[in-house]
């Protein structure tokens, strides 16, 4: 294991030419303090856990002192924002300080509001304690869900007044990644017509992440291929177990399919296709339902990037509707059937989940309790009717009339398998959280930290690292939002 003064650092990105990025050091945090640090993370690198009890932690991830053998930098991208092309952007107020070597792979270390940098716009370079811990904590709870993201080590505070809708305090949230390259990484280079660092740009990303795609006729397709192939998985895992990004610009997209720039996302509660996680978006563009038809068109801004070295336009078209829509497609039906604890595809599978989300639709039950609460039905009707048994799903809809009826489809599905209800039981509740970030639950933390009170954060840290277990400690993060966060929203202020 290492210490923070041995982490083998190296740092490839570093290694494309300069004007891929800025070198440049954070600026300093003043008074920092240790808001909460994950061990398990820490492992990723090779850290010694014992690490993150020392003073110079807190001291190193504030930005405040160089971690031996790190390079600091800032890199440049640009990207379409709400549909609309926005020129160049870039890391405004992160720094990559290099690439670790871990037990199980490389991964890139990033000071996310540790300053301005030459790609600021006019910000001030900060985050803000709220978004940090939001982010801390989601990376974390969707890498317990099993959905690629990238990860969090730790979050820094300070008491540094930054200005946002109102005046908040200053943090630095500490997040891995293997790369943090970005669909608006590639868009960069093509609209300022520069082919030799577009081409070199995605060299270096079939070099360190792809080398399968080298022996394709056409490498740079294959990486569109296996871009779309990623991404659609990525948002049927998104929509499988409600969670919405709430802002899927093309900066936001990772080219590895991870989840990326946590900010005003949300996991839902109340069941409805068309529901709205972040308040700035007045049109609706990143609702829950169109998440798959964005990330399609996200995908096209990315095959426009690449067009020069792909070749024609029809074979980009070809390259992204023979990957994007079959991946997202099948994970998605193979994702539910697990979710509904089907363990075949049969005929009529496509039917029966619509039908499953048009009931949802009708009656806004809480969508993780409903599939949660499923999984502890049994295949059959109890014999004193369906209140005897079923009345933990059932309870959770307005028309209870409604919800007897899909009960009576879905166990007519069941029985054309014969699995026993112990083994679907078992397979429902291991994939049908008990626990995700829902945004009272991130909020009650995010008001304890305000105060002082840390141990929220980490109790809800502990939660949802494993979100699928019974955990009676944790009882109060399963149940449904409390009256006062009816009103909670959350934006692209951060």
């Amino acid at each position: 294991m290492h210490t923070l003064e041995t982490l083998p650092f190296d740092n490839a990105f570093a290694r494309l030419p300069p004007h891929f990025y800025t070198r440049l050091h954070p600026e300093p945090l003043p008074r920092p303090y240790l808001v909460a640090a994950s061990a398990e993370v820490a492992g990723l690198i090779g850290l010694d856990p014992a690490e993150l009890s020392r003073p110079e932690f807190t001291q190193f991830f504030a930005g405040n002192r160089p971690l031996p053998g790190s390079d600091p930098l800032a890199a440049v991208y640009s990207g379409h924002q709400f549909g609309v092309w926005a020129g160049q952007l870039g890391d405004g107020r992160a720094h990559l300080l290099g690439e670790v070597a871990g037990p199980a792979g490389g991964w890139e270390i990033q000071l996310k509001g540790a300053g301005q940098t030459p790609y600021s716009r006019f910000a001030d370079g900060r985050a803000v304690l709220r978004s940090s811990i939001r982010e801390y904590l989601c990376s974390e709870a969707m890498a317990g869900l099993g959905i690629p993201t990238t990860r969090a080590l730790c979050v820094v505070g300070s008491s540094a007044p930054v200005r946002r809708e109102t005046i908040e305090t200053a943090a630095v949230v500490t997040r891995l990644a293997p790369s943090f390259i970005r669909f608006g990484s590639f868009e960069h280079w093509r609209v300022l017509r520069q082919m030799d660092e577009l081409r070199q740009l995605a060299d270096h990303v079939i070099e360190r992440f792809r080398p399968e795609c080298r022996a394709a006729a056409n490498p740079y397709d294959a990486l569109l291929r296996d871009v779309g192939r990623r991404t659609g998985e990525l948002i049927a895992h998104w929509q499988a177990v409600g969670f919405m990004h709430g802002v899927m610009n093309t900066d936001n997209m990772s080219i590895l399919g991870l989840t990326l720039d946590y900010g005003p996302f949300g996991f839902m509660d109340a069941f409805d296709a068309g529901h709205i996680c972040n308040h700035s978006d007045d049109d609706g563009r990143y609702s829950y339902k169109s998440q798959p038809q964005i990330g399609h068109w996200n995908l096209y801004a990315l095959g426009r990037a690449l067009a020069p070295l792909i070749g024609d336009q029809a074979a980009v078209q070809a390259a992204i509707e023979e990957s994007y829509a079959p991946a997202f497609e099948g994970h998605f039906m193979d994702l539910m059937r697990a979710k509904l604890g089907l363990a075949q595809a049969l005929p009529g599978d496509e039917d029966f989940i619509g039908e499953t989300f048009g009931v949802l639709q009708q009656n806004h039950p809480d969508y993780t309790q409903f599939f949660r609460q499923l999984g502890r039905l049994p295949g059959r009707e109890d014999a004193a009717g369906p209140g005897a048994t079923d009345a933990p799903v059932r309870d959770l809809f307005i028309d209870r009339a409604a919800a007897d009826a899909w009960i009576v489809l879905w166990r007519a599905r069941l029985g054309a398998e014969g699995r026993s209800d112990a083994e679907r039981q078992a397979a429902m509740q291991a994939v049908n959280p008990k626990y995700v970030l829902r945004n009272w639950i991130a909020e009650s933390a995010i008001r304890a930290a305000r105060a002082g009170d840390y141990s929220e954060v980490t109790a809800v840290h502990d939660c949802l690292r494993h979100p699928f277990d019974e955990q009676p400690e944790y009882e109060r993060f399963a149940a449904a939002p409390p009256d006062w966060a009816e009103g909670l929203a959350v934006s692209c202020s951060s």
